[in-house]
Protein backbone atom coordinates (compact mmCIF):
# COMPACT_ATOMS: atom_id res chain seq x y z
CA UNK A 1 0.00 0.00 0.00
CA UNK A 2 1.90 3.15 -1.45
CA UNK A 3 -0.06 5.50 0.78
CA UNK A 4 0.91 3.88 4.37
CA UNK A 5 1.72 6.05 7.46
CA UNK A 6 -0.08 9.17 5.35
CA UNK A 7 -2.88 11.48 5.67
CA UNK A 8 -4.33 13.45 2.45
CA UNK A 9 -7.05 15.10 1.62
CA UNK A 10 -9.13 14.83 -1.00
CA UNK A 11 -10.83 18.65 -3.02
CA UNK A 12 -13.68 18.48 -4.77
CA UNK A 13 -13.50 21.54 -6.93
CA UNK A 14 -17.49 22.47 -7.38
CA UNK A 15 -18.47 21.00 -4.55
CA UNK A 16 -19.21 22.20 -0.91
CA UNK A 17 -17.94 18.33 0.00
CA UNK A 18 -14.56 17.19 1.96
CA UNK A 19 -12.87 14.54 2.11
CA UNK A 20 -9.59 13.12 3.64
CA UNK A 21 -8.11 9.45 3.58
CA UNK A 22 -5.46 7.60 5.95
CA UNK A 23 -3.24 4.65 5.98
CA UNK A 24 -1.40 3.22 8.61
CA UNK A 25 0.84 0.50 8.93
CA UNK A 26 4.27 1.46 10.09
CA UNK A 27 2.56 3.03 12.73
CA UNK A 28 0.60 -0.04 13.73
CA UNK A 29 3.11 -2.15 14.49
CA UNK A 30 4.98 0.41 15.92
CA UNK A 31 1.96 1.08 18.55
CA UNK A 32 1.40 -3.02 19.13
CA UNK A 33 5.24 -4.03 19.60
CA UNK A 34 5.37 -3.45 23.04
CA UNK A 35 1.99 -5.13 23.68
CA UNK A 36 0.42 -8.69 23.73
CA UNK A 37 -2.63 -7.67 22.36
CA UNK A 38 -5.33 -10.24 21.09
CA UNK A 39 -6.27 -10.51 17.47
CA UNK A 40 -9.45 -8.53 18.02
CA UNK A 41 -8.02 -6.04 20.03
CA UNK A 42 -5.12 -5.13 17.40
CA UNK A 43 -8.10 -4.89 14.56
CA UNK A 44 -10.13 -2.76 16.44
CA UNK A 45 -7.26 -0.41 17.74
CA UNK A 46 -6.30 -0.52 14.35
CA UNK A 47 -9.61 1.27 13.07
CA UNK A 48 -9.10 3.82 15.97
CA UNK A 49 -5.79 4.60 15.27
CA UNK A 50 -6.79 5.33 11.48
CA UNK A 51 -10.58 7.25 12.82
CA UNK A 52 -8.53 9.43 14.94
CA UNK A 53 -5.75 10.05 11.93
CA UNK A 54 -8.82 11.29 10.16
CA UNK A 55 -10.37 13.21 13.04
CA UNK A 56 -7.34 15.71 13.17
CA UNK A 57 -7.42 16.61 10.25
CA UNK A 58 -9.67 19.20 11.52
CA UNK A 59 -7.32 20.45 14.08
CA UNK A 60 -6.92 24.20 13.16
CA UNK A 61 -4.35 24.83 16.97
CA UNK A 62 -1.76 23.33 18.19
CA UNK A 63 -2.96 20.23 20.56
CA UNK A 64 -4.33 16.61 20.03
CA UNK A 65 -7.15 14.76 19.68
CA UNK A 66 -8.13 11.73 21.52
CA UNK A 67 -10.75 8.67 20.97
CA UNK A 68 -11.90 6.73 23.67
CA UNK A 69 -14.29 3.55 23.76
CA UNK A 70 -15.55 2.30 27.04
CA UNK A 71 -17.57 -0.74 27.98
CA UNK A 72 -19.10 -2.81 30.85
CA UNK A 73 -17.17 -5.89 29.32
CA UNK A 74 -13.30 -7.49 30.07
CA UNK A 75 -12.24 -4.49 27.28
CA UNK A 76 -12.22 -1.62 29.73
CA UNK A 77 -10.78 1.37 27.83
CA UNK A 78 -9.52 1.43 23.92
CA UNK A 79 -7.66 4.62 23.49
CA UNK A 80 -6.11 6.57 20.32
CA UNK A 81 -4.36 9.80 20.19
CA UNK A 82 -3.29 12.27 17.43
CA UNK A 83 -1.56 15.31 17.73
CA UNK A 84 -1.35 18.35 15.52
CA UNK A 85 2.14 17.69 14.34
CA UNK A 86 0.40 13.59 13.39
CA UNK A 87 1.63 11.35 15.94
CA UNK A 88 -0.07 8.93 17.17
CA UNK A 89 -0.26 6.21 20.12
CA UNK A 90 -2.86 4.09 21.35
CA UNK A 91 -3.48 1.77 24.02
CA UNK A 92 -5.95 -1.28 25.53
CA UNK A 93 -6.81 -2.15 29.22
CA UNK A 94 -9.12 -5.31 29.31
CA UNK A 95 -8.91 -8.75 31.64
CA UNK A 96 -9.85 -11.98 30.49
CA UNK A 97 -9.48 -13.90 27.20
CA UNK A 98 -10.70 -11.92 24.30
CA UNK A 99 -12.61 -13.80 21.52
CA UNK A 100 -10.49 -13.06 18.05
CA UNK A 101 -13.92 -12.85 16.10
CA UNK A 102 -15.33 -10.43 18.20
CA UNK A 103 -15.90 -7.20 16.78
CA UNK A 104 -16.19 -3.39 18.51
CA UNK A 105 -19.58 -3.68 19.89
CA UNK A 106 -18.82 -7.25 21.37
CA UNK A 107 -15.73 -5.81 23.18
CA UNK A 108 -17.93 -3.39 24.50
CA UNK A 109 -21.36 -3.87 25.80
CA UNK A 110 -23.44 -1.13 27.06
CA UNK A 111 -20.33 1.03 25.80
CA UNK A 112 -19.63 4.35 24.77
CA UNK A 113 -17.31 6.79 22.19
CA UNK A 114 -15.76 9.70 23.66
CA UNK A 115 -13.70 12.21 21.25
CA UNK A 116 -11.78 15.14 23.05
CA UNK A 117 -10.02 17.82 22.16
CA UNK A 118 -7.20 19.07 23.61
CA UNK A 119 -5.31 22.22 22.78
CA UNK A 120 -1.90 23.42 24.41
CA UNK A 121 -3.89 26.69 25.03
CA UNK A 122 -7.52 27.29 25.25
CA UNK A 123 -10.57 24.99 26.12
CA UNK A 124 -10.78 21.36 26.25
CA UNK A 125 -13.79 20.47 24.58
CA UNK A 126 -15.23 16.79 24.78
CA UNK A 127 -18.32 15.19 23.05
CA UNK A 128 -19.94 11.56 23.61
CA UNK A 129 -21.84 9.45 21.94
CA UNK A 130 -23.30 6.01 22.83
CA UNK A 131 -22.47 2.78 20.87
CA UNK A 132 -24.71 2.55 17.79
CA UNK A 133 -24.82 0.89 14.37
CA UNK A 134 -23.01 -2.24 14.85
CA UNK A 135 -19.32 -0.40 14.52
CA UNK A 136 -17.11 2.15 15.29
CA UNK A 137 -17.32 4.12 11.92
CA UNK A 138 -21.40 4.40 12.06
CA UNK A 139 -20.43 5.61 15.89
CA UNK A 140 -18.35 8.47 14.11
CA UNK A 141 -21.12 9.04 11.64
CA UNK A 142 -24.13 9.39 14.32
CA UNK A 143 -21.63 12.11 16.27
CA UNK A 144 -21.59 14.82 13.39
CA UNK A 145 -24.84 14.28 12.45
CA UNK A 146 -26.07 14.98 16.41
CA UNK A 147 -23.15 17.31 17.30
CA UNK A 148 -21.98 19.10 14.46
CA UNK A 149 -25.34 18.69 12.45
CA UNK A 150 -22.92 17.56 9.68
CA UNK A 151 -23.86 14.71 7.07
CA UNK A 152 -20.81 12.46 7.01
CA UNK A 153 -19.25 9.16 5.65
CA UNK A 154 -16.94 7.08 7.73
CA UNK A 155 -15.43 4.05 6.14
CA UNK A 156 -12.78 2.40 8.73
CA UNK A 157 -10.67 -0.81 7.79
CA UNK A 158 -8.09 -2.84 9.92
CA UNK A 159 -6.61 -6.39 9.50
CA UNK A 160 -4.54 -6.16 12.65
CA UNK A 161 -1.53 -5.49 11.06
CA UNK A 162 -2.04 -1.93 9.06
CA UNK A 163 -5.36 0.28 8.93
CA UNK A 164 -7.15 2.64 6.91
CA UNK A 165 -9.73 5.22 6.90
CA UNK A 166 -11.85 7.50 4.39
CA UNK A 167 -13.84 10.50 5.97
CA UNK A 168 -16.73 12.06 3.90
CA UNK A 169 -18.56 15.36 4.98
CA UNK A 170 -20.78 18.26 3.75
CA UNK A 171 -19.18 21.41 4.52
CA UNK A 172 -21.04 23.74 6.85
CA UNK A 173 -22.12 26.22 3.62
CA UNK A 174 -24.98 27.48 1.12
CA UNK A 175 -25.60 25.87 -1.98
CA UNK A 176 -26.68 22.54 -3.93
CA UNK A 177 -25.13 20.40 -1.04
CA UNK A 178 -27.96 18.05 -0.39
CA UNK A 179 -28.56 16.84 -3.74
CA UNK A 180 -24.16 16.57 -4.19
CA UNK A 181 -23.83 15.14 -0.94
CA UNK A 182 -26.18 12.65 -1.66
CA UNK A 183 -24.58 11.34 -5.21
CA UNK A 184 -20.85 11.82 -3.72
CA UNK A 185 -22.17 9.22 -0.25
CA UNK A 186 -23.89 7.07 -2.54
CA UNK A 187 -20.61 6.60 -4.94
CA UNK A 188 -18.40 6.20 -2.05
CA UNK A 189 -21.09 3.50 -0.14
CA UNK A 190 -19.36 1.19 -2.37
CA UNK A 191 -16.28 1.03 -0.94
CA UNK A 192 -15.15 -2.26 0.19
CA UNK A 193 -12.97 -2.69 2.87
CA UNK A 194 -10.30 -4.71 1.22
CA UNK A 195 -9.92 -1.58 -1.63
CA UNK A 196 -9.26 0.53 1.06
CA UNK A 197 -6.86 -1.35 2.55
CA UNK A 198 -4.76 -2.16 -0.47
CA UNK A 199 -5.26 0.36 -3.22
CA UNK A 200 -3.22 3.60 -3.31
CA UNK A 201 -5.47 6.57 -2.71
CA UNK A 202 -4.58 8.02 -6.68
CA UNK A 203 -6.34 4.23 -7.71
CA UNK A 204 -9.13 4.79 -4.75
CA UNK A 205 -10.02 8.39 -5.76
CA UNK A 206 -10.73 6.70 -9.71
CA UNK A 207 -12.34 4.09 -8.75
CA UNK A 208 -14.74 5.96 -6.79
CA UNK A 209 -14.89 9.52 -8.21
CA UNK A 210 -13.66 9.40 -11.73
CA UNK A 211 -16.97 11.27 -12.69
CA UNK A 212 -16.31 14.10 -10.38
CA UNK A 213 -13.96 17.15 -10.78
CA UNK A 214 -11.75 15.71 -7.52
CA UNK A 215 -7.77 15.31 -6.61
CA UNK A 216 -5.48 14.67 -3.60
CA UNK A 217 -3.46 16.92 -2.03
CA UNK A 218 -0.10 16.54 -0.85
CA UNK A 219 0.26 13.52 1.94
CA UNK A 220 1.44 14.14 5.07
CA UNK A 221 3.45 11.68 6.72
CA UNK A 222 1.99 10.09 10.31
CA UNK A 223 3.96 7.95 12.51
CA UNK A 224 3.84 6.39 16.11
CA UNK A 225 5.24 8.66 18.46
CA UNK A 226 4.76 8.77 22.25
CA UNK A 227 4.83 11.92 24.64
CA UNK A 228 5.78 10.50 27.74
CA UNK A 229 8.88 12.05 28.85
CA UNK A 230 10.85 11.96 32.25
CA UNK A 231 9.26 15.58 32.97
CA UNK A 232 6.05 14.30 32.52
CA UNK A 233 6.18 11.64 34.76
CA UNK A 234 7.57 13.80 36.92
CA UNK A 235 4.84 15.74 36.82
CA UNK A 236 2.77 13.26 37.79
CA UNK A 237 4.44 12.33 40.67
CA UNK A 238 3.56 15.95 41.70
CA UNK A 239 0.22 15.62 41.89
CA UNK A 240 0.73 12.97 44.53
CA UNK A 241 1.44 13.47 48.57
CA UNK A 242 4.94 13.57 49.01
CA UNK A 243 5.35 11.51 52.13
CA UNK A 244 3.35 9.12 50.49
CA UNK A 245 5.96 9.02 47.88
CA UNK A 246 8.69 9.28 50.30
CA UNK A 247 7.57 5.99 51.69
CA UNK A 248 7.45 4.49 48.65
CA UNK A 249 11.20 5.27 48.45
CA UNK A 250 12.09 3.84 52.37
CA UNK A 251 10.47 0.84 51.12
CA UNK A 252 11.20 -0.33 48.04
CA UNK A 253 14.67 2.40 47.30
CA UNK A 254 13.20 4.16 44.27
CA UNK A 255 9.90 4.95 42.74
CA UNK A 256 9.58 3.46 39.07
CA UNK A 257 6.67 4.86 36.17
CA UNK A 258 6.21 3.24 33.43
CA UNK A 259 4.50 4.83 30.38
CA UNK A 260 1.52 2.83 29.40
CA UNK A 261 1.86 3.47 25.62
CA UNK A 262 5.60 2.39 24.76
CA UNK A 263 6.71 1.07 28.04
CA UNK A 264 9.16 3.65 28.30
CA UNK A 265 10.95 3.86 32.40
CA UNK A 266 11.63 6.55 34.48
CA UNK A 267 13.09 6.03 38.15
CA UNK A 268 12.96 8.25 40.75
CA UNK A 269 15.07 8.06 43.96
CA UNK A 270 14.83 10.67 46.94
CA UNK A 271 16.20 13.27 45.97
CA UNK A 272 14.32 13.57 43.07
CA UNK A 273 11.38 13.22 45.21
CA UNK A 274 12.64 16.85 47.32
CA UNK A 275 14.15 18.80 43.91
CA UNK A 276 10.63 17.82 42.72
CA UNK A 277 8.28 19.62 45.84
CA UNK A 278 11.11 22.64 45.00
CA UNK A 279 10.51 22.79 41.44
CA UNK A 280 6.92 22.24 41.17
CA UNK A 281 5.47 20.83 37.67
CA UNK A 282 2.33 20.11 35.30
CA UNK A 283 -0.08 16.81 35.66
CA UNK A 284 0.35 13.52 33.20
CA UNK A 285 -2.11 10.58 32.85
CA UNK A 286 0.01 8.84 30.63
CA UNK A 287 1.99 6.59 33.07
CA UNK A 288 1.48 3.77 35.46
CA UNK A 289 3.28 4.15 38.77
CA UNK A 290 4.65 1.29 40.71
Amino acid sequence: MSNSDQIQRILFDELDIRGVVSGLEQTCSDCFANHDYPPAIQQVLGEMLAAVCLLSSNLKFEGRLILQAQGQGDVRLLMAECTHNHDLRAIARFDGDIKDDANFIDLLPQGQVVITVEPEKGQRYQGVVPLVGGNLAACLESYFVSSEQLPTQVHLASDGEKAAGMLLQVLPAEGTGEEDWERISHLASTLKSEELLTLDNETLLYRLFHEEQCRLYKADDVRFKCTCSRERSAASLKMMDKQELVGVIEERGQIDVNCQFCNAHYEFDLADIEALFVEGGAASGSDQIH
